[in-house]
């Protein structure tokens, strides 16, 4: 069965997001982005990478791992601010929204319907694991149907901002085992949990 896999960058603090929302790893953000940690996603998650970067870094294969990336409006909109309608056209895109009334692109489809029991569809469906790309909302909104989390840890701390799950998720501890862990010299880690 596929998997529904949180890969996200989280600071030290548990922040994904300054308090705007913007892109904080965009030409006037604040997220630095180390050249092992570049390389490490290449290697290790190049279906994570948007095409721009994949281009730039010359990858070209067919995704391994995902084959599929869930987003929020909310992150949606980051891309669609740079002029951006599909940033992974090498995945199925599917961006949920009750708002938006059309896809701005034919590749990207729009979810308006409960996420949970989009997600239980997904997963029922041949195909490979399933990337849950955020934002925070949609991420508290599937907290209980995700099957894998991968941290992408930043050396960074924020004091405040958009947290790796929405404040609104309801209060539910879970235990997570390590399955997978690199720390790169840069001082970034990747941490892999699953659900045991």
């Amino acid at each position: 069965m596929r998997r529904l896999v949180y890969c996200i960058a989280s600071s030290l603090d548990g922040f994904i997001a300054g308090p705007d929302g913007a892109d904080p790893t965009g030409p006037d953000g604040f997220w630095p982005l180390a050249d092992d940690y570049l390389k490490h996603l290449a290697a290790e998650l190049p279906e994570v990478l948007p095409a721009q970067a994949r281009s730039a870094l010359g990858i070209t294969d067919e995704a391994t791992r995902f084959d599929t990336v869930l987003e929020g409006r909310r992150s949606y909109d980051i891309g669609l601010r740079a002029g951006i309608t599909d940033a992974y056209p090498h995945l199925r895109h599917l961006v949920f929204s009750r708002t938006l009334a059309e896809s701005p692109d034919p590749a990207v489809e729009l979810v308006a319907t409960d996420p949970v029991a989009k997600v239980r569809e997904l997963k029922g469906a041949d195909g490979k694991d399933i990337w849950l790309l955020g934002g925070s909302e949609l991420a508290g909104a599937l907290y209980p149907e995700i099957d894998q989390l991968i941290v992408k840890l930043s050396p960074l701390t924020l004091g405040s901002g958009i947290p790796l799950f929405s404040r609104d998720t309801p209060f539910d501890p879970q235990t997570w085992e390590l399955t997978e862990h690199t720390v790169l010299q840069s001082g970034a880690a990747f941490l892999t949990y699953a659900r045991p």
